[in-house]
């Protein structure tokens, strides 16, 4: 990938651990600091983005009262890394990290809750971004889905060829999501997933194939699973 310091393509991550972790049933504690492995969520997560070359600097967005936890598991990180504050809804979030990331030409917004994230999909991705202007991560759905009616009823079977589970790291041309950022604003429109706030401003989004053990830790269940993960490794 052409990814270059100075006249050349610039990426800045925005990893996005700014949530409450309500699903976790954690008492208010972040995901982010649980330990898979010994280890804490969020500093596998780094390490990632630490060791993918296409990556120039890293900006996390989180909550105010993680600060401190969050700089001791960084503190191994080389890169330029900066710290902010959350906003009330993801959109709101990913907009401050935005704001921090300088003079970066795309931005890699990143679920900071995944941990399993390589250094190699990092790369492949923000590729695909390079050339179509955007991409994200995504992997062919298993199972059949569903449309649900009002009434709880099925109204609708998606073709399962055609659906994708979308990932992160999605990134982003800065200048294009700046111009959606501020058409969604416009409309009063909050989005929960980045593509979603691209497609809306009629940007198109390129799927670069992902990997299953890509997980986001939501749920105690998913702990057990990144547990074993981390074991193989």
């Amino acid at each position: 990938m052409k990814n270059k310091v100075g006249n050349v393509m610039k990426t800045a991550a925005i990893l996005v651990a700014a949530g409450s972790s309500a699903r976790m049933k954690s008492g208010g504690a972040s995901k982010t600091m649980m330990e898979i492995g010994g280890e804490p969520v969020l500093s596998r997560t780094l390490r990632a983005f630490e060791n993918a070359a296409c990556i120039s600097k890293i900006v996390i967005v989180a909550r105010a009262c993680d600060f401190d936890a969050i700089q001791k598991a960084s503190a191994f990180v080389t890169k330029p890394l900066t710290i902010t504050e959350g906003g009330k809804e993801r959109q709101d979030s990913v907009s401050n990290g935005a704001a921090l990331c300088g003079d970066a030409e795309y931005i890699a917004v990143h679920d900071a809750a995944r941990p399993f994230i390589t250094p190699e999909e990092i790369e492949t991705v923000c590729a695909d971004a390079e050339k179509y202007g955007a991409a994200t991560l995504a992997v062919p759905v298993k199972d059949t889905i569903k449309v649900a009616a009002a009434d709880g009823t099925v109204c609708a079977t998606p073709e399962r060829s055609t659906l994708r589970a979308i990932q992160t790291p999605q990134v982003f041309r800065l200048s294009l999501y700046k111009e959606a950022l501020c058409l969604a604003k416009n409309a009063g429109k909050q989005y929960t997933d980045d593509c979603q706030l691209i497609e809306a401003a009629g940007g198109k989004v390129y799927l670069t194939p992902g990997d299953y053990k890509n997980i986001k830790i939501t749920t105690p269940e998913d702990l057990l699973v990144a547990e074993a993960f981390a074991a193989e490794k």
